[in-house]
């Protein structure tokens, strides 16, 4: 192999590539809150551009349901994603906790509308949405709750959002939104938004990993840099250099191709 080549392929292996990601956040707290006046408190990081809201306090059915207002918004991305974030809404609501008797609930489906039908990810990707909660009555054009977006992953950032404006209530066993209702503009003031994982230091295992770049999401982080090999470490499995990876701190410590793959899928 040519001199050259072989430097450059060991350059490139020592600079940590960048993944770009759509993940839920440390349980990070900003400045702005909004008091409800009954010792809860709703957070909202990071604070959106435009936002308006009101002094309603509304019921969400256990049982939300989510309608495709077009055909861009009938994606797999979107549908994994709202069930992935019913889940978080709903993670205290259990048979137990259901009513036995029906009852009437303020808000009971999610319209998303999706702009584009491409969902091809990238750096610069349009992350932008609106996000629209709103009693159904005869005051409101609205009706229920309504996310509106260029592209599918600005629709991940708007169900984010509304998984931040809800809340269990102990005492009712019920999911509650307050300061509704909520009129929301937002789109990312930055367009790296990044955090850097050091495993060439300090291993992680594989399910760590994913566990960090699921709470990205929470925050609307959209970058992961994963630093994989540095002077301390050389964890990563190379097939054409096998005994790269005898530099790991042990032989438990590594990386396989599978599991960089598995990362950056």
């Amino acid at each position: 192999m040519n001199p050259n080549s072989s430097y450059l392929l060991l350059l490139l292996l020592l600079i940590s590539p960048s993944v770009v990601v759509s993940s839920r956040n440390l349980h990070l707290k900003q400045q702005q809150q909004f008091d409800h006046g009954n010792g809860s408190v709703t957070y909202i990081w990071p604070l959106p551009s435009h936002y308006t809201f009101g002094n309603l306090t509304l019921t969400l059915d256990p049982n939300l349901t989510l309608r495709y207002a077009n055909a861009n918004a009938h994606s797999l991305i979107v549908s994994e994603a709202f069930d992935r974030y019913k889940t978080i809404i709903f993670k205290h609501t259990t048979t137990s906790t259901l009513p036995t008797t029906p009852i009437s609930y303020d808000l009971t489906t999610l319209t998303i509308i999706v702009h584009s039908h491409n969902q091809q990810l990238q750096l610069g990707v349009d992350e932008s949405y609106s996000l629209m909660v709103a009693p159904r009555d005869e005051l409101s054009i609205v009706g229920d709750i309504t996310i509106e977006a260029n592209t599918v992953y600005g629709a991940l950032r708007g169900l984010e959002t509304l998984s931040q404006l809800c809340a269990f209530d102990y005492g009712t066993k019920s999911v509650k939104l307050y300061k509704a209702p909520w009129y929301i503009q937002d789109k990312p003031r930055f367009t790296y938004r990044g955090l850097m994982l050091d495993t060439s230091r300090h291993y992680l295992p594989i399910e760590i990993i994913k566990q960090v770049i699921e709470s990205m999401s929470y925050a609307k982080l959209n970058v992961l840099h994963w630093h994989i090999i540095d002077e301390e470490s050389f964890p990563l499995e190379v097939p054409t250099y096998p005994n790269l990876w005898k530099g790991a701190y042990t032989k438990w410590e590594r990386y396989t191709t599978e599991d960089a793959y598995e990362i950056v899928k």
